[in-house]
């Protein structure tokens, strides 16, 4: 698996070298000592790298609190985009200079800690006074559990809520979604919002997991992988509900959408009415004028027997294995994800933190929206499906299900293809 991984790296490495710079020496540490830096008693520079932009003002605002606090340490803040994210890693891996901290996710956890690339935590936290695992949701430690061993801290999490435009559904005489609203009612909805000239669509159904057709599948009872590792792709009730999602597009509600930019500037050029999106785009859609001046955001619909779910995912803060600073490695992330930085980065509205008890400071920093809604969907919460291998069955299965949005194939045919391919996936993890 090492070597397999090592390959892959490679051929990304020549894209993006020099895309990060990171706090210089290769030098393999594990763990222990004080930092050569720090023993001379020079500053020392902790690169921390994250993908979000929409996160970094309030980030930066911690990491100077931070350093005013621990003189001697400076955080440089690096934000490269969610695809170019995964390749600089990627590159920086090959080369030996990961950056000292960096944000990880579910659907590449596995494949770093299982490489080595990543510090083993564990003992870390068992002699830290201001981490307990237990003060965090336990799918989210879970996730970033390899074997026994901890290779990230909960930084945060997130839910999905349904985003509105409130003066499209005064025009057309709409009440605003509740509680109460069931995929009936949004589909009753969507055709109301609809205009037949096209210059409107009453809700955004694109190609997208997370915040689009997984939601749907749980509320529906079905399920895209099961506890035993097989697709739940050709599962019945993730085929009905495919099909009701699909069914936005084929019934003309909703415009066909693949890329991640065009779903959001499909509610800000006031294209659609409505649309799933996730809380981390809380701080982008304030500062976005129109959303600000129309939008207002609520739990999602049940299914109509009434059963809700919402899909919960979130980050997790890493150490490179090699970093030539682990003891600031480790100062800075057990202070972003100890109590005290949790709190703050909930009162700055960077992000739904992690730490249990803190979500009423995260909805007291923003009054523009009903931010408690995301909250609310923590209730119904479904941990995102994740494997060893999501990524590689998650890509291609955006390939083959998109052939169901465009008409190509019936959604039954691509969910039966795509469960063929991911359980063909999950194989070589076992």
């Amino acid at each position: 698996m090492k070597k397999k991984f090592v390959s892959l790296l490679l051929a990304g490495v020549m894209v993006v070298t020099g895309l990060i710079g990171c706090s210089g020496s290769n030098t393999q540490s594990n763990g222990g000592g004080e930092s050569s830096s720090s023993a001379k008693g020079e500053d020392v520079t902790i690169t921390y790298s994250i993908w979000d932009s929409n996160q970094e003002k309030g980030i930066r605002t911690m990491a100077d609190e931070f350093e005013t606090a621990n003189p001697g340490i400076k955080i440089n803040l690096q934000v490269v985009g969610w695809n170019d994210y995964w390749t600089m890693l990627e590159a920086a891996a090959t080369g030996g200079s990961l950056p000292d901290t960096f944000w990880m996710h579910s659907n590449e956890i596995y494949r770093y800690a299982s490489n080595d690339m990543l510090m083993d935590l564990t003992d870390r936290i068992k002699n830290s006074d201001k981490i307990d695992l237990g003060n965090y949701p336990e799918g989210l430690v879970k996730i970033y559990n390899e074997k026994g061993k901890q290779y990230a801290l909960p930084k945060d999490n997130d839910t999905i809520g349904l985003w509105y435009n409130k003066t499209m559904f005064d025009e057309a005489g709409v009440s605003y979604p509740d509680e109460t609203w069931t995929w009936d009612t949004l589909y009753d909805a969507a055709k109301k919002l609809t205009k037949d000239d096209g210059s409107q669509y009453g809700f955004l159904a694109p190609l997208h997991n997370q915040e689009g057709y997984y939601n749907f599948v749980y509320q529906n009872g079905g399920t895209i992988i099961t506890d035993d590792k097989v697709s739940g792709y050709d599962n019945p009730k993730t085929i009905e509900a495919m099909k009701y999602y699909v069914g936005f597009v084929n019934d003309g509600l909703s415009p066909k959408i693949f890329g991640d930019s065009e779903r959001a500037e499909a509610l800000q050029n006031g294209l659609c009415a409505m649309g799933l999106f996730g809380s981390w785009n809380l701080t982008g859609f304030t500062e976005n004028e129109y959303m600000a001046n129309n939008f207002d955001v609520a739990i999602l619909p049940s299914s109509n027997d009434g059963k809700r779910a919402g899909i919960f995912n979130g980050l997790g803060n890493a150490i490179a294995a090699n970093t030539p600073h682990p003891e600031e490695a480790w100062k800075w992330i057990e202070y972003l994800s100890s109590k005290e930085g949790q709190t703050r980065q909930a009162e700055l509205g960077v992000a739904i933190s992690a730490y249990n008890g803190t979500a009423d400071a995260w909805v007291k920093s923003n009054d523009t929206y009903n931010v408690k809604a995301f909250i609310d969907m923590v209730d119904y919460a479904q941990i995102r499906p994740y494997s060893n291998t999501t990524a590689k069955w998650e890509d291609k299965a955006y390939e083959i299900l998109k052939k169901s949005f465009t008409g190509e194939e019936s959604v039954e045919d691509a969910c039966n293809e795509t469960a063929k391919m991911m359980n063909e996936c999950l194989a070589e993890e076992k």
